[in-house]
């Protein structure tokens, strides 16, 4: 019953500013609730992931930005922000960001999950999508005020989570101990 809207979206191929930030990204895509787009930079992405060949890693990052849609539709993004802002330090700010990155993977592998038949996508694919979930999680031992996408285990997790599950309520981030996000 909840209002949605689409995303609109936006492909770059030159560099361009949103309301939320300019691109090009470090990521090759994100999400803007702003103006409620999905920005791609065509050959960023390709170039992020060294010209790989397996559609899913390409579906993945589509999918997730679109999960930061579904959050922001659904009033997530909006309750994320304001938690966020409430925190002291980057620490506390981070463990919310991990928060909304993990439920955007898992929302985004809940997709490609149930579309696994007519897509058509395999257990190889899966394997492809939690090597990529585990390569784009926080490294070990970055400093923690880098610390946004959660822990290569946690990435795994919340992935396969939503790949095996293939319903946004087996993606509740936000219901899960510090401790558990953080490992």
């Amino acid at each position: 019953g909840i209002p949605f809207a689409p995303p609109d979206r936006v492909f770059w191929d030159e560099p361009g500013v949103s309301p939320c930030r300019s691109y090009p990204s470090p990521a090759g895509a994100f999400y803007c609730r702003a103006s409620g787009a999905i920005y791609i930079g065509t050959s960023d992405v390709v170039e992020k992931w060294n010209g790989a060949d397996d559609s899913v890693v390409y579906a993945s990052l589509l999918a997730h930005e679109y999960g930061h849609h579904v959050q922001g539709e659904s009033g997530l993004l909006e309750y994320y922000h304001e938690q966020r802002q409430l925190e002291e330090d980057a620490a506390g700010r981070n463990s919310w960001t991990r928060r909304s990155e993990l439920q955007a993977n898992c929302l985004s592998a809940a997709f490609l999950g149930s579309i696994r038949v007519s897509y058509p996508l395999s257990e190889g694919d899966l394997s492809t999508l939690l090597d990529d979930a585990s390569a784009t999680a926080d490294r070990p031992d970055g400093p923690e005020e880098e610390r946004t996408h959660g822990s290569s285990d946690n990435s795994v997790w919340w992935t396969r989570t939503g790949w095996t599950e293939q319903s946004a309520g087996a993606c509740n981030t936000w219901d899960v101990s510090d401790e558990g996000m953080v490992k």
